[in-house]
């Protein structure tokens, strides 16, 4: 009875640990991207441009891998940790405990940009903070689609892109195949993120990432923006969410199928000597 009581007490204390670095390197994400589109956005063009916002999340993806990634792998993002759950490379049980500081680091961290720009947002919108039209400010904190865009085309959008993360995260890191060299994981995983958002980001925002929509969404209906944000772009809000939980699975099955899989039996491969060649010579 006490090694089990010892064994759940472990188990809660590193899962807490994980939990609390996932909101950490969650929240350095957030902050650097979300405040990157709040100088684009209230500066006017006059403190960067669309680069700029995916810089801002890109480095926020570097410095959140450098944060946590010895702890709990930084994964700053409920897909990834979902797809993680699935293929078996993290226990269910810790699903929660990570998804809960994934969205406590980005709601925390819209917090910051609001309270940091607050004085910004007055002056820009006069007082009425709206989530579409001339002076809409509610995509500084979540992603909303184009006005062009229907719900199957950013669903699509969304999907493919996560996907595409999936497959570029599983590439840096297998070992087995082409890894990045050591200690540069997370600048490569960071340029990732700057490559998606400039290849594919204009139609929807590349949410790629519910850490990253959801939480911050549910702060501007709370700071000033109303359920507005819930149903703008044909309540867009669960895109974000649903296709990037799919994207990633798939993103995953791809890679094994083409890469990971034919890596295995060259591995094994490998280990055969000389004398086993010899002996299937006679």
């Amino acid at each position: 009875m006490l090694e089990k009581v010892i064994r759940w007490v472990r188990i809660r204390n590193e899962m807490v640990r994980e939990a609390l670095a996932e909101a950490l390197a969650t929240f350095l994400l957030m902050l650097f991207g979300q405040g990157s589109v709040a100088q684009v956005v209230l500066g006017r063009g006059e403190f960067g441009q669309y680069l700029s916002i995916n810089l801002g999340f890109g480095f926020g993806v570097m410095l959140g891998v450098h944060a946590a990634g010895g702890i709990s792998g930084a994964h700053m993002n409920a897909s990834v940790t979902f797809a993680n759950c699935v293929t078996g490379h993290l226990p269910w049980r810790k699903l929660p405990a990570y998804v809960m500081g994934q969205f406590l680091g980005s709601f925390a961290a819209s917090a910051a940009v609001f309270a940091m720009y607050y004085e910004a947002l007055q002056d820009y919108t006069g007082g009425n903070l709206t989530v579409t039209g001339p002076t809409a400010t509610a995509g500084i904190f979540s992603t909303y689609p184009a006005p062009y865009m229907s719900l199957l085309g950013g669903f699509v959008q969304e999907f493919i892109a996560t996907s595409v993360l999936l497959i570029g995260i599983l590439a840096i890191n297998d070992k087995k195949n082409a890894p990045a060299l050591q200690g540069t994981h997370a600048l490569i995983t960071g340029l990732l993120v700057v490559v998606i958002g400039m290849s594919m980001g204009m139609n929807t925002g590349y949410a790629i990432n519910p850490s990253r929509d959801l939480p911050p969404r549910i702060f501007t209906a709370i700071a000033g923006w109303g359920l507005e944000v819930f149903r703008a772009g044909n309540c867009w809000w669960w895109v974000p969410v649903v296709a990037p939980t799919l994207g990633s699975l798939v993103g995953i099955f791809i890679y094994n199928i083409l890469i990971d899989f034919h890596n295995r039996p060259l591995a094994e491969c490998s280990k055969i000597t000389q004398q086993d060649l010899e002996d299937s010579k006679t």
